[in-house]
């Protein structure tokens, strides 16, 4: 996540190491739970097992690769939207202000001419 004191790069860096250590904490997961599949199956020889287990990893982690590309579009999604949001708000109460500070300025210039 970036923060707002940080500059943009080092930001990246740390998105790029939590990312990393979110593949390799998943990377870890799935091979256990290959191991804990191919260890039910108690038929298959050691040459079987250790297929097993490549082939199940291999379509957990292509599973996981496609639901964090939906996660980050998603997100993609989401920071376009709230910053849409963001801009019309700021835009309506910069709006405010300025009718404020308007109506402000000729209650001050009526109350001058009334004297």
């Amino acid at each position: 996540m970036a923060r707002a004191a940080e500059p943009a790069g080092i930001a990246a860096g740390i998105n790029q190491i939590e990312g990393y250590l979110l593949l390799q904490t998943e990377r870890d997961a799935a091979r256990e739970r290959a191991r804990r599949l191919s260890a039910r199956l108690d038929w298959l020889t050691s040459a079987q097992r250790a297929e097993v287990e490549r082939l199940y990893l291999q379509d957990q982690l292509a599973v996981t690769e496609q639901t964090l590309r939906k996660v980050v579009r998603r997100c993609e999604e989401l920071r376009a939207e709230y910053q849409e949001v963001y801009r019309t708000l700021r835009r309506r109460l910069l709006l405010v202000c300025l009718l404020g500070a308007a109506a402000l300025a000729g209650g001050f210039a009526a109350a001058l001419t009334v004297r």
